[in-house]
């Protein structure tokens, strides 16, 4: 009886995660002049192509779906870069205090965002990084690391500690342990840690609409607000392909390397 509670409890969440995602793409499908102004249940018309390209091209998604893009792959890669050497840092090099640079760096995850706006906002105009793709790039990677740092961390205090003493006694320094053992043994960890960051950086508007305002700029969360304002008087066809155009590079990224995912959550449990 339990089991069976369970199935359907499963089920309803599945269903209930499922009817948003098809009335998006139903809706995405209609064409703007047939629109109603009521979701609709049933496709009236085939304009997926045309709706798309108005948010693409004529509303700007394109720009900032690339520089999304960029966001998103340079600044995972970079935060789990520092994220993994300051688990090294933390768990193998002899540091005085590592319980306390964990905390240190891990409570970067525990105050809320919104504290941080007013003062970067007054530090990025100051500095001249304000509506910059470096000002982004840099309050993305510190954004990141903190949760990276954990991911790694964690799986790091698993590996045996006589890897890293016989790999002294062959003479070899801390940069290359850390290059040439720990980041292999540690793939699978990394992978998912970069995973979480790019779908975390992929889908910020906070930061976003705070710290950029230029079409070629914003991360395209952001632009996506302002399709909703500039194309709420078409009706939702067009702002609900710009939802289904944004919504896929996380969507592919979880379906291609889910496998490699998996393992790294798995890991970084133990």
């Amino acid at each position: 009886m339990g089991r069976i509670f369970r199935n359907l409890f499963v089920a309803g969440c599945v269903v209930l995660w499922l009817i948003p995602l098809y009335l998006l793409v139903v809706n995405a499908l209609t064409p703007v002049t047939a629109y109603t102004g009521r979701p609709d249940w049933a496709p009236r018309g085939f304009a997926v192509w045309e709706n798309l390209s108005t948010a693409w091209s004529d509303a700007g998604i394109g720009d900032s779906f690339l520089s999304s893009l960029v966001y998103a792959v340079v600044c995972g890669a970079a935060a789990v870069v520092v994220a993994a050497m300051a688990a090294f840092a933390v768990v193998v090099l002899p540091i005085p205090k590592p319980v306390f640079w964990f905390w240190l760096i891990y409570s970067g995850t525990l105050f809320p965002l919104q504290m941080f706006l007013a003062p970067l906002f007054g530090m990025y105009a100051d500095g001249n990084l304000y509506d910059t793709r470096l000002g982004l790039m840099l309050v993305y990677v510190a954004w990141a690391v903190p949760f990276a740092f954990f991911l790694i961390r964690n799986q790091m205090t698993t590996m045996p500690p006589e890897v890293t003493e016989a790999a002294m006694l062959d003479g070899a320094s801390f940069r290359r342990i850390f290059w040439r053992i720990h980041v292999p043994l540690m793939g699978s960890s990394l992978a998912a840690a970069f995973i979480f960051q790019f779908t975390a950086v992929w889908n910020d508007l906070l930061f976003g609409i705070t710290l950029s305002r230029s079409p070629d700029i914003q991360p395209v969360m952001a632009a996506l607000t302002t399709l909703n304002n500039a194309y709420a008087s078409s009706g939702p066809p067009v702002i609900l392909a710009g939802a289904l155009i944004v919504s896929l590079p996380t969507l592919v990224v979880f379906l291609v390397f889910r496998g490699l995912f998996l393992r790294g959550i798995t890991a970084t449990a133990r």
